[in-house]
């Protein structure tokens, strides 16, 4: 009977690769990006996959160099293209709703009533603006003799020339200075890991990136500068600020719009898992770069575990909540694979698995028959 219990644990055992139907996928180059590999279902080099019902037919990617640096460039191109979406050229502001103007009539004091008394001073509360003429909801202000102005979405000295034209019927040649004494009109929004985010009113001076960064105190420690993200127009973008710098690409040509959102997400919110045969199963973090590799994801988990650990079976598993999973396989058996770990870079939650060896799943099955063995013994001495 133990032979029969022992034989049946050799056939099927929990973990233990079984024998279910293979898939082969012929070679090709691959020319477009990891989606279209999910899309398409093939991949650079011939892969197989273990399948059974519960898990279709997948496609297993090897890593190794030519992938490594296709990869690299898929992400730079991406970026790249990203960067010249969003970039645009300063425009010069216009005055919106809410915006309060000063205006100035020289060698006419008697105007000056119409700011209010305390027009030179600050206001007393903070969220209060300035003295001055108010944009009203409708885009128009009223200023004495000139009546009703249509101002909003005009720059400052086309107020003033459509002001000094008002005038003109009453005065001789005025002198009219317009500016802008409080910008209330337009606003950017800056949230998540920044020191202080909020809203931020758009001025004179152009909104870039590194404006917002910086008017909003800069990145917190637990930012992560690769997961940056740009709501517009209702779509989101995701900035990576650490692969712009390295190709060159200058964050300060990417100019914020009115209403535009940015968020800059935790460290801790792009983690990946990494589990099997390591030392220290854990949810590892990215760097402040927002980089991780294979081989940074293995450090944090203190590494494969020599004495269970298969390490030719080292799978990466990528997309498994959008409906088109990408498993990686990286065979570590020999230490130049770890050139390769140190180069393949992770995305957020992405699955690190790192397969046992065959004999430690057989001790392991083993362990757990060897009380059934124990009983059927003694039961077939007891029916003696």
């Amino acid at each position: 009977m133990a032979a029969v219990l022992l034989n049946s644990a050799c056939a099927v055992a929990p973990g233990m690769r079984m024998n279910t139907s293979r898939v082969a996928v012929e070679p090709r180059s691959m020319a477009g990006t990891t989606d279209e590999i999910a899309a398409t279902g093939t991949v650079p080099s011939e892969a197989v996959l273990d399948a059974n019902a519960a898990m279709p037919d997948i496609p297993i990617t090897e890593i190794d160099a030519a992938l490594v640096a296709r990869l690299m460039q898929n992400r730079k191109r991406q970026q790249l293209e990203l960067s010249q979406l969003l970039a645009g050229t300063s425009r010069a502001y216009t005055v919106g709703a809410g915006d309060v103007l000063r205006i100035v009539i020289w060698d006419h004091p008697e105007f000056a009533a119409a700011l209010g008394s305390s027009q030179l001073d600050s206001s007393a509360r903070a969220g209060d603006p300035l003295s001055g003429f108010t944009v009203e909801q409708n885009g128009t202000i009223t200023f004495p003799y000139a009546g009703t102005l249509r101002v909003a979405g005009l720059r400052t000295e086309e107020i003033q020339q459509r002001l000094s034209a008002a005038l003109a019927k009453y005065f001789v040649k005025p002198q009219v200075t317009v500016r802008v004494a409080s910008y209330r009109a337009s606003q950017v929004y800056v949230d998540g890991e920044v020191r202080n985010p909020g809203a931020l009113a758009v001025n004179d001076v152009p909104m870039t990136l590194y404006e917002a960064l910086g008017r909003s105190g800069g990145f917190s420690d637990s930012a992560d500068q690769s997961a940056l993200v740009l709501v517009r127009d209702g779509l989101s973008h995701r900035v990576n600020l650490t692969q712009m710098l390295a190709q060159g690409v200058s964050p300060s040509r990417l100019f914020l719009n009115p209403g535009d959102l940015l968020r800059v997400t935790a460290r801790d919110e792009n983690d990946v898992y990494v589990m099997g045969e390591v030392n220290k199963p854990v949810s590892a973090v990215p760097h402040r770069t927002g980089r991780i590799t294979l081989a940074d994801a293995l450090a944090q988990a203190g590494s494969v575990n020599a004495s269970t650990a298969d390490a030719a079976q080292m799978f990466v598993i990528r997309g498994s909540t959008n409906g088109a999973p990408q498993v990686f396989h990286l065979d570590g058996h020999s230490p130049v694979a770890m050139l390769l770990a140190k180069d393949f870079e992770l995305q957020s939650k992405d699955v690190v698995y790192v397969d046992g060896s065959g004999l430690v799943r057989f001790n392991r099955v083993l362990s757990l028959l060897m009380p059934l063995i124990s009983s059927g013994l003694t039961a077939g001495v007891i029916a003696k």
